[in-house]
This record gives structure tokens, C-alpha cells and sequence, in this order.
């Protein structure tokens, strides 16, 4: 641990272990956090050391309302104004990250909201598709690129971030000199929509707190089909309910749940155990409908039959991945356009690596994780729906 850490450590500790407790005032700084201070994060060898020196140098509060910064098990820090208001119509939007899930997501925002909107993709195909069909539609509406995510950052007082895996966020993030901490305001909020380890996103929670500004981890559930429909679940992990209640307008214009799932991070544990569940349940139902077929059943009659008993799932029912058994699933049209099976694959390693941590048995998740990483190697499917599962079985099976 190094010495200034140990020191910012050792101060909130010995203030915790006061009879009466109360929360220190934050140290005056009148700046916002240097950059330096995001490349200084990764020196530290826990995030309870992070954790602790975001806290102690925390320059101000938030100014959008009344939020707790969660700091781990043994610290709760509330900064206040008088009255949570969720977040204005009016306020310039980011969104980064237009893939499957993104472009659908960052669309419906698009159209709900009359403010200024601000995208960023690495592929340039991604925002120039963006812009060709949405802004044509809505040709009065400020719609503009940014080159790099810091330029999102300077530009916008809401940002959504919805990306691959936890490399991808801490480097959209964290990066060094375009990274969104290094260019973003004191209340500016972050939403992060991506799957990420549950670490990363306590991790990067107590970044943005010393940027003076807020993140809400809300990975979603729903599927590519739930992003186009604007029917998304949002599982929430920020420092209070009031944090979420500010976010809300922004979520509820891509989804329609929205849960608190507790603190920073416990939104992205929901997730990696929903789509533990999630892909599991695809396996099975993918051996079932073979086997079905195996043996001369008709794929349809079978689907109805298990949607109308005790094997009904969202993989038997919306998106079954046997081609031709439901019209607008990936499986009928090659599956093509849904969640990819190199992302499940990576979820799943998400999960057995928190079961890992805490020694939790999951015997069908690691043998789920396997097949998944089998599937995402084999020629051919790699960038297919995780249903392709299907298709894999069909050729172990012959």
C-alpha cells in the first residue's frame, strides 16, 4: 500500500471507529480531480485503499441532488441538496457505444428527449448510421458526433455508456488523455448499461466520486428485442434510491423496469446471475428441442407444448433457437441480430469468476460456460446469436 494511501486509510478508519461516528468533511479542492488522479487509481493494490482516498478527497457535493457514496462495507458517505429532481429534458445527452444493444437503446433515447444529443462509437459506421437515420428524421434536433469520449464529456451533463466487456468501460473511462474522467464536469451523471464485473464497477463508482460527479451501474435484461421495443429491464446499483430516482427519466425512455438492485455494483451482480440463468436455460432448451426433433416431433408443436407447461422460458418462448419456431427470433433469420454468443460466453466467465471469489458450487454455469466458449471458437458461428447453440448441437448430435 502506498504511503498516501495508507495515511487517507488509516484517517477514515480511525474516524469510523469513533464511539460516535460521523462522516469528516470532504478536503477543499477547489479544481476538479486531475487526470493524474486516474492513472494514480490504478497503483493501489485493493479498492478499499481507492475507495478511501476518493472519499477523503471528494472536493464538493453533488450538485444534482441528494446522493450516499457507498464506500465498500465499513463507510457511508451522504452529500445533499435540498430536493431530488430528476433529471431535466433539457439537459445535454451523451450516449457511447452503438452496437446490438446500444444503437436501439441510444434511439429510443434519442427520440424521447429534445436536448442537444452527443454519440461516440469506435466504428464510424456505427455513428454515421446513427445520424443518417435518425437525424434525418428529426432534421431540427442538435445531433452530433464526438471523436473521442472525453469530447462527450465536455459536452454533455448525462451520459450513457453501453460496451462490450470491463476492458472496454475502464478504458472509455479511465483512459488517458480521451477518457471521460478526464474532460467531464463536477454533477455530471453517468449511467453504465454494460456487463461488467461487479468490481470494476465499484472501481470506477469511486472514480466518478472524485470527478465530484455520480455513475449508476444499470446493465439491462431484454434482449436485442427489448432494446428495439423500449421494454428493457434496468437492474440499478448506486448509493441510494434517490440516485436512481434522478436517473429515471433516462431509463424509463428505454425500458420499462427499472429495479434498485442496492449499492454501487450490485446492479451488475442481478445481471452476471441473470444471464448465468439466462444461458443455462438456452442450453437446455436447445437439447430439448433436438432431441424433439430427433425423435420426429414437430420443432412448433413442441415450442407451443413447453410454453404451456413447467419447461416455459424465455428461450422456449421469445426467443426459441430453433430456426423457424418463433418468426422474429435471431434463429429464423440465421441468427443474425441478436446477443452474440462471444458476449454470453463472457458473461458466463463473469459469473464463475464471482462464484470462484466466493466459493460458490455452480456446477451447470461452468459447464454452460464451457459449451459457450466451445461454440464462440467453432468457424462460423462465432458472431452469431448465443441460440446458435442450437445449430452446434445439431452438428454434435448427427
Amino acid at each position: 500500500m502506498s504511503s498516501q494511501a495508507a495515511h487517507h486509510l488509516s484517517f477514515l478508519r480511525q474516524q469510523h471507529q469513533q464511539p460516535s461516528f460521523t462522516t469528516p468533511k470532504p478536503t477543499k479542492f477547489a479544481s476538479p480531480a486531475p487526470a493524474s488522479f486516474v492513472r494514480h487509481l490504478s497503483s493501489y493494490a485493493t479498492l478499499d485503499e481507492m475507495y478511501a482516498l476518493a472519499a477523503h478527497r471528494l472536493v464538493r457535493p453533488l450538485t444534482r441532488g441528494h446522493f450516499g457514496l457507498h464506500l465498500g462495507p465499513r463507510l457511508r458517505y451522504h452529500y445533499s441538496t435540498s430536493v431530488v429532481q430528476p433529471v431535466s429534458d433539457k439537459v445535454t445527452t451523451g450516449f457511447i457505444g452503438l452496437g446490438q444493444m446500444g444503437y436501439r437503446m441510444a434511439g429510443n433515447l434519442f427520440r424521447s428527449r429534445p436536448a442537444p444529443f452527443v454519440i461516440f462509437d469506435a466504428d464510424d459506421r456505427a455513428t454515421t448510421r446513427f445520424v443518417t437515420e435518425h437525424g434525418a428524421a428529426q432534421p431540427d434536433r442538435d445531433l452530433r458526433i464526438a471523436r473521442t469520449p472525453a469530447e462527450v464529456a465536455e459536452q454533455a451533463d448525462v451520459i450513457i455508456t453501453m460496451l462490450p466487456a470491463s476492458a472496454h468501460v475502464r478504458d472509455v473511462y479511465l483512459g488517458d488523455p480521451a477518457g471521460l474522467l478526464t474532460a467531464s464536469r463536477p454533477g455530471t451523471l453517468f449511467i453504465d448499461s454494460s456487463t461488467i464485473d461487479p468490481s470494476v464497477a465499484r472501481e470506477l463508482a469511486a472514480a466518478v466520486a472524485f470527478r465530484s460527479a455520480a455513475l449508476v451501474d444499470a446493465p439491462v435484461s431484454g434482449g436485442v428485442m427489448g432494446a428495439q421495443a423500449g421494454t428493457l429491464t434496468f437492474m440499478a446499483g448506486a448509493p441510494n434510491t434517490a440516485a436512481v430516482d434522478q436517473v429515471r427519466p433516462i431509463l424509463d425512455a428505454m425500458g420499462r423496469h427499472v429495479v434498485y438492485c442496492g449499492p454501487n455494483g450490485n446492479g451488475q451482480v442481478a445481471k452476471i446471475c441473470n444471464n448465468m440463468l439466462l444461458g443455462i436455460c438456452m442450453i437446455g432448451t436447445a437439447e430439448a428441442m433436438n432431441l424433439g426433433q430427433k425423435l420426429g416431433m414437430d420443432p412448433v408443436l413442441l415450442a407451443n407444448i413447453l410454453n404451456t407447461s413447467t419447461g416455459r422460458c424465455w428461450a422456449s418462448e421469445v426467443s426459441n433457437p430453433c430456426p423457424g419456431v418463433v418468426p422474429n427470433a435471431p434463429a429464423s433469420r440465421d441468427y443474425e441480430g441478436g446477443f452474440g454468443v462471444s458476449l454470453m460466453a463472457k458473461d458466463m466467465g463473469l459469473a464463475m469468476t464471482a462464484a470462484n471469489q466466493s466459493r460458490v458450487v455452480t456446477n451447470l454455469g461452468a459447464l454452460a460456460h464451457q459449451i459457450y466458449n466451445l461454440v464462440a471458437n467453432t468457424p462460423g458461428l462465432q458472431k452469431k446469436d448465443f441460440g446458435v447453440v442450437y445449430k452446434w448441437l445439431q452438428g454434435k448430435s448427427s
